[in-house]
């Protein structure tokens, strides 16, 4: 199972937008284990905001919530399925890999 979390956001200080929150960096951990072996894969990225204070949705910086934000990074241009399936991928080809890296001699 997926396991998401926002690293650390990037936020206005003063003006208009005090505490207006413009980017979220996000991290994605999945875990499988199978008997002794425990697979894993990851993924991050960034996910960006245009805060606007007079908004009647604005939510303070205090008061946001890593849920919320999550929220907002999957309703915008953060395909959770699609990074999901790709951890998915990832940990399969760990489990019966098609390559190998080497050398003959």
């Amino acid at each position: 199972m997926a396991t998401w979390t926002i690293s650390t956001m990037e936020r206005h200080v003063g003006g208009d937008n005090d505490g207006g929150v413009f980017v979220a960096h996000w991290r994605v951990n999945d875990l499988e284990t199978v008997g002794e072996e425990t697979y894993s894969a990851t993924a991050y990225g960034t996910c960006s905001f245009t805060p606007d204070a007079s908004s009647p949705d604005y939510v303070p910086y205090a008061d946001l919530t890593e849920e919320m934000v999550l929220g907002w990074c999957f309703a915008g241009d953060v395909d959770k399925d699609a990074i999901e399936a790709s951890l998915t991928a990832k940990i399969e080809e760990q489990k019966a890999p098609t390559t190998e890296d080497g050398v003959p001699w």
